[in-house]
């Protein structure tokens, strides 16, 4: 990791995870590549797929969110029946954050948890620390005197 980056707290991307007890695979297959596939398989007793949108680079959690929800609205009656039949959908956003003093706001309009409510998902959010093995940039030192 760069270490002119680690000062800074920044938002990532969105990845969508869905579980159900069926296989998800049509659904995975209908998104087609919208999305690039993180994981697909059976994860304990449930199946997970866990997904990001392809080739993008989303400005915001919000925008992001609002890609999804368009996307999923589009989805063929098959796979929306798997999508509304999964045990959990979530939009997960990823925040990056390398230290205790460094924070990252953002806001997710009305318009946004509605669309996301219309399609039954939730909204969460990681957190994900510093890198292990990374030293952010400390304060400089005084130099000692020779008095």
């Amino acid at each position: 990791m760069d270490p002119r980056t680690l000062d800074k707290t920044r938002f990532l991307n969105v990845d969508l995870r869905i579980y159900s007890k069926r296989d998800l695979q049509p659904l995975v297959t209908a998104m087609g590549e919208k999305f690039q596939l993180l994981f697909a398989g059976r994860e304990r007793r449930m199946y997970k797929a866990q997904l990001e949108l392809e080739g993008a680079n989303p400005k915001s959690p919000e925008a992001a969110i609002r890609r999804y929800c368009e996307l999923i609205r589009q989805l063929p009656a098959q796979a929306r029946e798997l999508w509304d039949t999964a045990r959990s959908r979530e939009f997960d956003v990823g925040i990056e954050a390398p230290g205790p003093t460094h924070y990252y706001w953002f806001s997710v309009a009305p318009s946004v948890i509605k669309a996301a409510a219309e399609i039954n998902a939730f909204i969460t959010v990681t957190i994900y620390g510093p890198m292990k093995g990374a030293k952010a940039p400390g304060k400089p030192r005084k130099a000692k005197s020779g008095k």
